[in-house]
């Protein structure tokens, strides 16, 4: 079935002209109105019923696109969004999108083909024109986990080059001077930004970090494992790991321990991200928090006082930064 991204292509014009056309919207010409409306019969495009039935109606709902409805931490996301959707008798529609550009599109047109006129957005792979075009579309959308500055006021994000610095100094506070980094072979900001703080950290110290000493792999416990093997049969010398998040943390202690080294007494390890596997891994792990849920929360009530009416403040953002939190998995030496 075609979707208003193909339609989008086919005419030549943007998705957010396709939707006003869908919706029977302002600021559309009449040439290219008709011109999409062929289009749409010609490839068999069929809105969604309720979403036409509900054209001069606001929808009692918040719509949210998470990445992975598995991860610790977009339940943890979802968990905040649910706190403010709650106390404002919101529903919420949830829509995946598995940080893949059709995906993540696809996630948002199911949202609007619903009449969502509040967006929480977790997008990592759309590019910033697209994002843009939707803010501009739905009076409602929020962006989290990204900023973009043309719509800085939509967004609230977590500055993850202050939380990558924070990771090495706490462990060079310890005495620790050689570090391995393992972080994500996503290609998005997030790794990129937690290792430039990471780097930045390190030089401030006079202390290199090798390329040899990075891994990157999924950001999952296997993916830690595996970084950790790699590390181990290259015969890397490390007394701290700085670990992307904290299920990438807990795949490296497993490795470390099958390898009989003692966390934290021969080697350190730090996580990212504080979802609830830090407190019940053995040893504890220490890890910086991310306010996740609080941001989460935050993102919501944005939405909806946007949605309503309320105009989005020109020239403030919602930046974020995240703290650390000791447990048992770092060691001075």
């Amino acid at each position: 079935m075609a979707t208003i991204k193909d339609i989008a292509s086919v005419a030549g014009v943007s998705l957010a002209t396709v939707s006003r056309v869908i919706n029977d919207g302002p600021k559309v010409g009449k040439e290219t109105r008709e011109r999409v409306k062929k289009i749409m019969r010609e490839m068999g495009y069929r809105p969604n019923a309720n979403a036409r039935a509900l054209v001069t109606q606001r929808s009692a709902s918040l719509g949210v696109v998470i990445a992975e409805l598995l991860d610790p931490f977009f339940a943890t996301l979802a968990h905040g969004i649910e706190t403010t959707t709650r106390r404002h008798n919101v529903q919420i529609l949830m829509s995946a999108g598995s940080i893949a550009k059709d995906t993540e599109l696809k996630a948002i047109e199911t949202l609007l083909e619903h009449r969502c006129e509040a967006m929480v957005v977790h997008s990592k792979a759309l590019d910033d024109s697209t994002l843009i075009e939707f803010a501009q579309q739905v009076p409602g959308f929020v962006l989290i986990n990204r900023y973009i500055e043309a719509i800085a006021s939509r967004c609230v994000w977590l500055d993850n080059k202050a939380g990558g610095r924070l990771m090495a100094e706490h462990v060079l506070h310890q005495g620790h001077k050689k570090l391995a980094v393992i972080s994500s072979n996503y290609q998005i900001d997030d790794p990129v930004e937690r290792l430039a703080g990471i780097r930045q950290g390190l030089e401030e110290a006079g202390i290199s970090l090798p390329d040899s000493h990075i891994e990157y792999v999924t950001p999952d416990q296997q993916g830690g494992e595996k970084a950790i093997q790699n590390l181990l049969a290259r015969g890397v010398e490390f007394s701290a790991v700085l670990a992307y998040n904290d299920a990438v943390a807990s795949g490296a202690i497993t490795m470390l321990l099958d390898h009989n080294i003692d966390i934290p007494n021969q080697v350190s390890i730090v996580g990212y991200d504080d979802v609830l596997l830090a407190q019940y891994s053995r040893p504890k792990l220490t890890t910086l928090h991310y306010p996740i849920e609080m941001m989460a929360s935050k993102a919501a009530e944005l939405a909806l006082q946007y949605a309503s009416g309320i105009q989005p403040q020109a020239g403030v953002t919602f930046k974020y930064t995240p703290t650390i939190v000791k447990r048992e998995s770092v060691a001075r030496i």
